[in-house]
């Protein structure tokens, strides 16, 4: 795996390349990624895999005309010929009047001084991985009730990602990544419910322990059998902080640049306006130490900064990268994201919404009759008109207290309304890349079970 600098070195010879062979413009990114994966299912090794690859994409400008290409082959032949490739391309593209590499005097100029610290730099052998993954299902197995496992398995990986454009930017970071889960079965016949659990962390010394994953999924197993039928209609519902991040996944599709000027989000009249209570504030940390995706520069070269998309619960802004921007006659946010293919689109890093000033148990204590969902399934979500209606699983709440499971159910309703009512707990954890606490709404209609 080449390092950082090499990385650099090789997305800035593309762009020359680029440059030489007549391109208006152009800009390049490299990709490599490395990792080792173990698969253990009832005490026993069932898979190991260690894979590694590189790929570097090109796009390049011809006025207002582009084309992209990308190779894993990295011989300065193949190299030589996909610049020759992507000119042609470029030649016989139709014109649009919003493409080009973002606002030059907008790129970061510097390497800032910030530490994101997102490489180790430890790379545990299969060994330690594999003893991770038996530690993790043997310790889901071994909570009463549960009866067969789906497996426990762990893993190590680091990515070098490298840009460079033809206005001045380059640059280069590496990160590291390590994992741990476990999922497992309880129940016998047609009664058996499954669940998981799962870490995730920048650093091999913050994961969670292993016994603990395992533990955690056994008894999220355990927890759901038996589930009963319950009275249908509207109530309380109470998203539990494993899935309460997907309800700021689609406030984020919905305020995307591409989506505004599509017209095609249902918050499309929202910018400036109230979207949520007063009391919550979502939050965009490109810089948190060890952040999931943290990082220093978006996907254009421009630098990424602290952002409040919603301000006691006002939306401040949308996310935009250059085209989507020039579209709205606005300027690009440092939301940038692509891969090596095509062009960019919009992205949060480590994005959260602030904790409430209730606990949990305060949240729920006035439901006379609700419901507690910890998992979703399904993507019933119309991006345009807002209207929400998932499967979901989870438990009853009877007169403030969390009571048996239901399973098969519908949860529906619609994100507008929805997000205002929404009530946030104190049980905030930075667990994954968007997090947010357990959250109440109580404009939502419940059915089946």
């Amino acid at each position: 795996m080449l390092k950082p600098e090499e990385a650099q070195d090789r997305a800035d010879a593309l762009i020359s390349q680029a440059k030489k062979a007549g391109a208006d413009a152009a800009d390049a990114i490299y990709v490599c990624d490395a990792s080792t994966q173990v698969q253990m299912r009832l005490g026993n090794l069932e898979d190991v895999e260690r894979s590694e690859g590189e790929e570097i994409g090109l796009r390049v400008f011809v006025g207002k005309r582009s084309a992209t290409v990308s190779s894993s082959d990295m011989d300065p032949v193949i190299l030589s010929a996909l610049v020759g490739r992507a000119m042609d391309m470029a030649r016989e593209a139709p014109e649009d009047q919003y493409a080009g590499l973002a606002p030059e005097e907008l790129i970061l100029k510097s390497q800032p001084d910030i530490m994101i610290d997102g490489d180790d730099g430890v790379d545990p052998n299969p060994e330690i991985l594999r003893e991770m993954a038996l530690k993790a299902e043997d310790a889901a197995r071994a909570v009463e009730g549960v009866t067969n496992s789906e497996g426990g398995g762990a893993s190590a990986g680091r990515s070098i990602v490298a840009l460079a454009t033809s206005h001045g930017f380059s640059g280069a970071y590496s990160t590291s990544g390590y994992s741990c889960h476990a999922s497992v079965i309880a129940g016998q016949g047609s009664a058996m419910e499954r669940d998981y659990a799962y870490d995730s962390k920048r650093h091999f010394s913050d994961l969670e322990a292993a016994e603990e994953v395992g533990k955690e999924a056994g008894e999220r197993a355990v927890a759901r059998l038996n589930p009963v039928d319950f009275k249908s209609g509207a109530m309380p519902v109470v998203f539990d902080l494993r899935i309460s991040n997907s309800l700021l996944g689609h406030f984020i599709g919905a305020i995307a640049g591409s989506a505004i000027a599509r017209k095609t989000s249902f918050l499309l009249d929202a910018l400036d306006t109230q979207v949520f209570d007063s009391a919550i504030n979502i939050i965009d940390c490109p810089h948190r130490k060890r952040g999931l995706r943290s990082k220093i520069f978006d996907g254009e070269g421009l630098p990424t900064a602290k952002t409040k998309l919603i301000d006691n619960g006002r939306l401040t802004q949308w996310i935009m990268e250059s085209a989507s921007a020039r579209q709205l006659g606005l300027q690009p946010t440092g939301h940038a994201s692509r891969g090596v293919g095509g062009a960019p689109g919009v992205s949060v890093t480590n994005l959260h919404m602030s904790p409430g000033s209730v606990s949990k148990a305060d949240l729920i204590k006035d439901i006379k009759h609700g419901i507690y969902i910890t998992e979703l399934i399904g993507q019933g979500v119309n991006p345009v008109t807002g209207d929400y209606s998932r499967g979901a699983g989870g438990f009853i709440i009877t007169d403030g207290e969390i009571g048996p499971p239901v399973s098969e159910i519908t949860i529906a309703g619609n994100l507008k309304a929805m997000f205002a009512s929404l009530v946030p707990a104190d049980d905030l954890e930075y667990r994954y890349a968007i997090n947010a606490p357990t959250l109440r709404t109580d404009s939502m209609t419940v059915a089946g079970g």
